[in-house]
């Protein structure tokens, strides 16, 4: 009789293709897996999990993680397998750590993103993408797969100041993107509200974009959200760089924001369109009201040009300060926020004694208590605190998650951030609130059909021809959830806790996840296509 690892009896697969669940078991020898119909034989087991009346499911792969420095610290990455997660992309927004041969360089973007991906005390010694993927491979929890950002094209041949890139830099950055992809990397992403990335032009874009195409790749995009109206122009710009190159698209955190002048309609017609005229454009959304980035997105670019050094001498330079005022009131107060404007900045990261009565508690805290204005506040926590303080602030809101979570092109992602003690709580509860209360209580769409959007959808974009799906010869990654009890438990005040229902995980054959609690194991692989 054949024999097998794992074997997974009495449940209801729902494999990931949005194809109606079917009753089965699954069978796991190694790292692949095998569907077992009704009335198949049953091979031999070394380990078996009693299924009756859950689900069991693909794992789910997450298009937006912000990890990409905190796993390698806490390499069991609770917050996200617990929710069933088994594969997660990092470099997003334009902010990958390789390629970067400039240690210096390396150091200085850890330093300035450390408000959105932390900076953990770990040894940044890398210089290549294939240095820096070794990290990961059998060394921590879920799979990962890197995304070539923007930003450190430009900082290797460009440096940090917003300077064009002429036919020679172009040419490099291009041949560098093609030598990352060679090594692993699944495609180029952007940040265009990060510099030094933000300092790309759309052509310079179409152009990068078009390298990644010719290895397969695809582009993923944080839109430049200053341009034009700050609505639909955002995106157009973004669909024009897939029309320019003849690359494939993903909007990334796609969604609406109560301070829009249109419709969510609107926006989600841009991506029709596009589709229509035979571009291959697609989305991601996070299932939360709750956004997160670093304090420092509220300074403009230009203060932000050089880099941390010359960074850090405006931040303290009261002409510089004021010529931010005067931009502040131009653009009507705070950026990314809800109409609460500074009161809708919640602060977390902080470190020093005498800011850590601040921590989880809004900039307008600051502001009213110390007694000084929204520049004088940002300004002065960025320097006391190393640039690391993040903010949480608005971001879609529910009314309208439904058409983005229904849009053919629509996929979920948690673009989950792990810093300060009160993250947003998309970082542990993306994929339960999904199932638990979009689906389950709300019936926004069906079961089948959510996973699909949590599984094969992004492999697909992904280029992952073996995960994504539970059929025959894939590879084991797998959850196991209670269709009946599965919800999310963070919320924005205790945005720290784990779902319930996730009761199994396995990465790669082995179980990562039993009865809710991590068992230790750290078989997360490189993914590559």
């Amino acid at each position: 009789m054949e024999s097998c690892d794992l074997l997974i009896e009495g449940g209801t697969v729902v494999d990931g293709s949005g194809a109606p669940s079917f009753a089965a078991g699954v069978a796991i020898s190694g790292d692949r897996l095998r569907i077992l119909r009704p009335g198949a034989e049953r091979p031999a087991a070394g380990r078996t999990i009693d299924a009756a009346g859950k689900v069991v499911a693909p794992g789910f792969i997450d298009l937006h993680s912000h990890s990409g420095l905190v796993i390698l610290a806490e390499p069991r990455h609770e917050p996200k397998v617990r929710q069933g997660v088994t594969t997660e992309i990092i470099g997003v927004d334009g902010l990958s750590y390789a390629p970067l041969p400039s240690r210096a360089d390396l150091a200085a973007l850890i330093e300035m993103n450390a408000g959105l991906d932390g900076a953990p005390d770990v040894a940044a010694d890398w210089d290549t993408v294939a240095e820096y993927l070794d990290r990961f491979d059998s060394k921590v929890a879920v799979n990962v797969g890197l995304m070539v950002g923007n930003s450190a094209l430009r900082i290797s041949r460009l440096g940090w100041e917003d300077v064009p890139a002429d036919a020679a830099a172009l040419a490099d950055m291009r041949v560098m993107l093609d030598a990352a992809m060679a090594a692993g990397a699944l495609g180029l992403s952007s940040g265009l509200d990060y510099p030094p990335g933000a300092f790309a032009t759309t052509a310079e874009l179409a152009a990068l974009t078009q390298a990644a195409a010719r290895r397969g790749g695809f582009y993923h995009t944080h839109v430049r959200y200053p341009l034009g109206d700050r609505f639909l122009d955002p995106f157009r710009e973004a669909i024009d760089i897939g029309r320019r190159s003849g690359g494939a698209v993903h909007l990334t955190h796609f969604y609406h924001r109560a301070t829009y002048p249109g419709t969510p309609e609107q926006q989600l017609t841009l991506v029709d369109d596009a589709r229509a005229e035979g571009l291959d454009v697609t989305f991601d959304s996070y299932p939360y009201e709750w956004a997160s980035t670093r304090l420092l997105i509220q300074m403009p670019t230009w203060m932000q040009a050089g880099g941390p050094r010359p960074l850090k001498e405006r931040l303290a330079d009261r002409s510089a300060r004021e010529r931010v005022r005067a931009e502040l009131r131009e653009r009507g107060g705070a950026a990314y926020t809800s109409a609460a404007g500074w009161s809708d900045v919640r602060l977390g990261a902080l470190r020093r004694p005498e800011n850590m009565r601040w921590e989880g508690r809004s900039l307008a805290d600051v502001m009213a208590e110390r007694g000084v204005d929204a520049v004088d506040a940002i300004c002065d926590l960025l320097l006391s605190e190393d640039l690391r303080p993040n903010q949480v602030t608005s971001g879609p809101i529910k009314s309208t998650m439904a058409p983005f979570l229904r849009h053919p092109a629509g996929m979920v992602a948690t673009d989950s951030t792990f810093v300060g003690a009160k993250p947003s709580p998309r970082t542990y509860g993306s994929y339960p609130r999904v199932l638990g209360e979009f689906v389950r209580q709300d019936h926004w769409l069906g079961l089948e059909e959510a996973v699909r959007r949590m599984t094969l959808a992004p492999a697909t974009r992904l280029g992952l021809s073996d995960r994504g799906r539970l059929a025959d010869g894939y590879l084991a990654d797998v959850v196991v959830f209670d269709p009946a009890t599965v919800r999310s438990n963070a919320t924005y005040e205790e945005p720290r806790r784990f779902p319930t229902g996730i009761e199994q995980v396995i990465v790669n054959g082995t179980l990562v996840v039993q009865k809710g609690a991590h068992t230790g194991a750290l078989p997360g692989r490189v993914v590559r296509r």
